[in-house]
């Protein structure tokens, strides 16, 4: 009885850490609401945020604090952009990235505002 007392209660710990984690992320000043998907499986949710010429993108739900992409600004360019219900989802270099309008105006600012030689393909 007693080790399946704390069977339950690591179990509901660690649920509560990945919510207040959850929830964290979704408040903190500097991330976005922003959906993934990688090819053609399903959209997950999480957040995104700017730093070092890179869109970082977390998972919402986990245990980690470290980006699960670094999408690099550098050479990266929106092949196609359309409305998946209310969010609107650009297609980049085999990612898409779905978003309020808000968030796309800004990543696209962030885009546009970046040096010219950024755009440039370097080999």
């Amino acid at each position: 009885m007693a080790i399946a007392l704390v069977v339950i209660t690591g179990v509901l710990l660690v649920a509560a850490l990945i919510a207040l984690r959850g929830l964290v992320l979704a408040r903190f000043r500097g991330f976005v609401p922003c959906r993934l998907r990688e090819g053609v499986s399903g959209w997950r949710k999480g957040v995104a945020r700017y730093a070092d010429g890179e869109l970082h993108w977390m998972p919402l739900l986990g245990l980690g604090l470290r980006p699960r992409h670094a999408i690099a600004r550098r050479g990266l360019r929106v092949s196609r952009r359309r409305r998946e219900g209310e969010l609107w989802a650009v297609d980049c270099d085999g990612l898409s990235l779905a978003m309020s309008e808000d968030a796309l105006t800004g990543f696209l600012a962030w885009l546009e505002s970046a040096p010219p030689s950024a755009h440039l393909d370097v080999a």
